[in-house]
């Protein structure tokens, strides 16, 4: 797959279109996914998609194989549903960190009986701010400086979200795990 992903890349970067649709019926499944994490209704995903996909072939000179190409993608769909939010107003301020403690953020336990989905509902209910953050670290696997750079904000900012949003969900994970006993 990676020879055939390389050659697909070098004729999509000399803007060969069909090349392009091979790309874009390999990631779309994937990247229509991602963007419908980030946006509330499909028609938005897929028009975000659709944008992220048309800035990647517009840029596609930047990317080098250093990453995966799905993953340079990746970022690229991320932030074109971070765009979309904050031109819905959505606005990520510096937090104010002082009276807050470090706790283990690798700590993302929850009872067995409660199902991944579930899981995705909890985080569904989260504010949004909280939502992203912690979409961004638990599913995307990105890191706080990664998270601080794709959202412009400092990384304690991040790290605060972060927290407030797994206590939020394990509260309501918690409360779930409790109805579902009696």
């Amino acid at each position: 797959m990676h020879q055939t992903e390389t050659k697909l890349i070098e004729f999509c970067k000399k803007e060969n279109e069909v090349a392009q649709m091979q790309v874009y019926d390999t990631y779309a499944p994937a990247m229509f996914t991602i963007a419908c994490r980030y946006l509330n209704n499909d028609e938005d995903a897929k028009d975000a998609m659709q944008e992220g996909f048309l800035k990647a072939f517009r840029n596609i000179e930047q990317y080098h194989p250093k990453a995966t190409f799905g993953a340079w993608l990746k970022r690229i769909i991320i932030n074109q549903c971070l765009d979309v939010l904050k031109k819905n107003q959505l606005q990520f301020d510096a937090i104010e960190v002082s009276e807050l403690r470090i706790t283990n953020e690798d700590d993302w336990q929850f009872d067995s009986s409660i199902s991944k989905q579930e899981i995705l509902n909890a985080i569904g209910q989260l504010s949004e701010k909280h939502k992203i953050v912690v979409k961004l670290y638990l599913l995307e696997g990105y890191d706080h400086e990664e998270i601080s750079e794709i959202l412009e904000i400092p990384i304690k900012t991040s790290r605060t979200h972060l927290r407030r949003g797994k206590l939020k969900l394990q509260e309501l994970l918690k409360h779930k795990y409790n109805e579902a006993r009696y």
